[in-house]
């Protein structure tokens, strides 16, 4: 359900002189499954955490999100505002956000990753601590 956002939102940030790779879908698959999507985009984010970000794009956002979550070094959350994307971004230090195609418009998802894009994480001793301990955990596993 999020491909026609993901691609308005792949030249939204073309113009914006952003450099897009896109993990997929290519074309639209009504049938397709989007956890191939969200492990394709995790594991190249994966690769560079502190550096590279992803955006995950399908209907409701969440299971891209929980999907993302998954792989190891991928601090991923939905993003509905401008200031959820700004939050995260400062206090928790995400590198994945998804957006929900169902309730977004183009206008509102290029705002939520500019935003996602420009904030810088506050590095907060408190935030840092937090973050530690959910780095900590993924060796649960």
């Amino acid at each position: 359900r999020g491909f026609e956002l993901k691609e308005k939102l792949k030249e939204w940030l073309k113009d914006h002189g952003y450099l897009v790779e896109d993990m997929g879908a290519h074309a639209l698959n009504p049938d397709d499954d989007y956890p191939d999507y969200a492990f394709a985009v995790a594991g190249k984010v994966a690769e560079n955490p502190g550096e590279d970000r992803g955006i995950l794009v399908c209907g409701s956002g969440a299971g891209m999100d929980i999907a993302a979550n998954k792989v190891k070094g991928i601090r991923a959350t939905v993003s509905w505002n401008r200031e959820s994307a700004e939050h995260a971004r400062s206090h928790d230090d995400v590198n994945i956000i998804a957006l929900a195609a169902d309730w977004t418009t183009p206008e509102q998802a290029g705002e939520i990753v500019k935003a996602f894009l420009e904030t810088k994480f506050s590095g907060e001793e408190r935030h840092a601590r937090r973050i530690s301990k959910i780095t900590n955990a993924e060796h649960f596993a």
